[in-house]
């Protein structure tokens, strides 16, 4: 487990562009069954693609688009242990990834971002792949 001050810049880049933290099983079962519409849920780390590619790329396509996702949420892996685990079982058959962004319409997973797509792109490349999954599904 990360320490939070460690963490805290890095929740910071999510929350201060609109995301909510999700930090227990309980809050991701809510969002997932509650809200109606897309969430996108940002599985955030401490790892380099995380903070080179991943948050900046989410960021710059929620700026970029026309369509967005309805509800913005994130949990932190290695930090929010329960919260990640649920998440996880929500984006099976995908294995564990961090970081990742996981893309829901009404509770069903539709599209999925492992770390393996994200390490080795750019920030703009993740970003303009958002844009027209945004496009597709929201």
């Amino acid at each position: 487990m990360y320490p939070e001050q460690l963490v805290a810049p890095m929740r910071t880049e999510l929350t201060h562009v609109g995301f909510e933290e999700l930090k227990t099983a309980e809050a991701v079962n809510s969002l997932m069954k509650d809200h109606k519409g897309t969430s996108l849920i940002v599985i955030n780390s401490v790892c380099g693609c995380a903070a080179g590619t991943a948050r900046p790329g989410v960021t710059t396509a929620l700026n970029l688009s026309a369509k967005k996702p309805d509800h913005l949420a994130t949990v932190f892996a290695g930090v929010d242990m329960e919260a990640t685990a649920k998440v996880r079982e929500y984006t099976m058959p995908f294995p564990p990834s961090s970081p990742a962004v996981a893309l829901f319409k009404d509770g069903e997973l539709v599209h999925f971002v492992e770390r393996h797509h994200i390490e080795g792109r750019s920030a703009e490349m993740i970003a303009n792949h958002l844009v027209e999954v945004f496009k597709e599904f929201c």
